[in-house]
């Protein structure tokens, strides 16, 4: 495919080039961490409410947990991928895109997906302009 004269056709794929290979990366990191450590049971027990223990495994625990209760990681990728597709603002839709993509994989599929094509949506649109 030819430049046109901003050159963007070319440096439009490149960047969703990286935008796929990022959500990749972000995916496989994400498995390990569902089927590697929540999965098997390797999350500390004992922790207190909220993270209260000292200990950063316990903070890192709580923080976990409450990203994917109630679906709180899925309404952050919708939210980012409505205000990168409305507004066509590049890095809500980069958000939307990525936690979509960790949202489906943390237990929060419903929001996640529509957020995440969202996302998509807006970068094609924005790095596909020929």
């Amino acid at each position: 495919m030819n430049k046109n004269d901003s050159g963007s056709a070319v440096d439009g794929r490149s960047m969703l080039r990286r935008a796929f290979l990022a959500a990749g990366l972000l995916w496989l990191v994400f498995m390990a961490l569902r089927y590697g450590v929540i999965e098997n049971d390797l999350l500390p027990r004992g922790c207190g409410p909220g993270g209260s223990d000292s200990s950063l495994s316990c903070w890192l625990t709580w923080l976990l947990t409450q990203s994917f209760l109630e679906q709180r990681l899925g309404i952050v990728a919708l939210v980012f991928g409505v205000l990168g597709f409305l507004g066509g603002i590049r890095l809500c839709a980069w958000i939307g895109w990525l936690t979509g993509i960790v949202g489906l994989v943390l237990y929060s599929p419903d929001y996640a997906a529509v957020g995440a094509l969202l996302g998509l949506f807006t970068l094609l649109r924005i790095y596909m302009k020929c």
